[in-house]
């Protein structure tokens, strides 16, 4: 871990340099453009074979779509069950709703919100059956309505999908689900393959290829947004209970490599007992090897002056999550601006908007947080306006748009409105 104080010389330089962009390594910008171009012309010969080279079985294309019925435990199903109810009603709250509206000349106008057709979903399979980011992802589609669900998720080399993650996969509304994964996935849902047909918008998380297919296919499908490694902002003062704070950030570093765990605090007292207790935790857990790594490459305990430079910092930095426990936990978060999502109080676990509080755990990294939002329900609706006028709504209009015809030098518009009348 790192300890960065106001007090250091070099404060303002190395807290600069823990900002991340969402670029990606041109060996990895490489790497997903030579694996997309395979995949849109030689289609399930070219996914197949980049399956098994990245470490996946070795499969037939009739073997690419996962069939039958997963078996999990009633525990099991009722923990999915109660972040689906959550994850579902907190969806349908947020349906974007068609509407119309009168304009000045009355002119009938408005926007029309339908489901997208056909949607495909990643889910990442790699060090952990990610079963949360299936009701986080799969539910929302299901709200929205999208009559075909797709998702690709990686397998182990056995060729098997775990159980839970099928499950949910199943259970929250996915209408086909495909053994594979990587880019090699992406550059499938976008392009078709025999096996795979086209979808119109790509959602979920990954890896670097994966976010990194997600960019170069845009614009030949849609996307949601680019989530990479998990990132966490921790912004306490001291009321804060050390022992919950320490956990929270190895929560987030469970994740693996690449994730940001950052803790901001403006009392010298509590930086000493976090970094104390998460020493003491980390001896307790089992996944050793990928918290050990993140701890000491991506991990920063950061000692400032007051808590408004802690929420500069945080907006700055525009983390995945943030954590407030402060005593004025409201007063702070109003300041956020640039945050994926925001838990108040030391009562809000990250944990907890990961695997059931009701908004999707799907959201900006990297920065992107400045401008893009996380996952929402709308993202799986089609926007379409909608215009109607009468003959007296489109004679009031004429003259605006005969002027404007005339500015743009473009009078076939200005005559095709026009004509109607003569």
């Amino acid at each position: 871990m790192r300890i960065l104080r106001h007090s250091d010389a070099d404060f303002s330089t190395t807290l600069a340099a823990l900002k991340r962009h969402a670029e990606a390594h041109p060996q990895v910008r490489d790497t997903v453009a030579k694996v997309l171009q395979a995949v849109r012309t030689e289609g399930d010969a070219a996914l197949l074979e980049f399956t098994e080279r990245f470490g996946g079985p070795r499969l037939t294309a009739k073997q690419l779509r996962v069939t039958g019925r997963a078996k999990v435990a009633t525990a099991t199903k009722d923990a999915l069950a109660t972040a689906r109810a959550n994850v579902l009603a907190f969806a349908r709250k947020s349906l974007r709703e068609s509407w119309t509206m009168k304009n000045a000349q009355g002119g009938a106008v408005g926007e029309r919100f339908d489901p997208f057709r056909r949607v495909g979903i990643y889910v990442p399979g790699g060090t952990a059956p990610l079963v949360s980011t299936a009701v986080m992802t799969v539910t929302l589609a299901a709200a929205a309505g999208v009559p075909e669900i797709v998702v690709t998720t990686p397998s182990g080399p056995d060729g098997k999908v775990n159980d839970a993650l099928l499950f949910a996969l199943e259970f929250c509304g996915a209408t086909e689900i495909y053994r594979t994964g990587g880019a090699q996935a992406v550059a499938a849902l976008a392009y078709g393959t025999k096996t795979i047909a086209p979808v119109q918008k790509i959602f979920g998380p990954g890896n670097a290829y994966v976010v990194e297919a997600k960019r170069q296919v845009f614009g030949q499908v849609a996307i949601d947004l680019l989530p990479g490694p998990s990132e966490i902002l921790v912004l306490a003062d001291a009321s804060a209970n050390p022992v919950w704070i320490a956990a929270d950030l190895l929560a987030q570093a469970e994740h693996g490599k690449g994730s940001a765990i950052l803790f901001v605090t403006n009392s010298a007292k509590l930086l000493k007992a976090v970094e104390a207790q998460i020493a003491a935790q980390l001896a307790t857990l089992s996944r050793q090897e990928h918290l050990a790594g993140v701890l000491a490459g991506d991990c920063a305990l950061i000692l400032v002056k007051t808590l408004r430079e802690a929420v500069a910092i945080a907006n700055d930095f525009a983390p995945e999550h943030v954590s407030v426990v402060t005593k004025e936990d409201e007063k702070i978060a109003a300041q956020l601006s640039s945050s994926g999502a925001i838990f108040l109080g030391g009562y809000s676990p990250v944990a907890a908007g990961d695997f059931l509080a009701g908004p999707s755990h799907t959201l900006p990294t990297g920065g992107a947080g400045r401008s893009f939002p996380g996952l929402t329900v709308d993202m799986f609706q089609r926007r379409t306006s909608i215009v109607q006028l009468s003959a007296q709504a489109l004679r009031k209009s004429v003259p605006t748009i005969l002027k404007f015809s005339e500015i743009e030098g473009l009078d076939a518009h200005g005559r095709s409105a026009a004509i109607r009348f003569e």
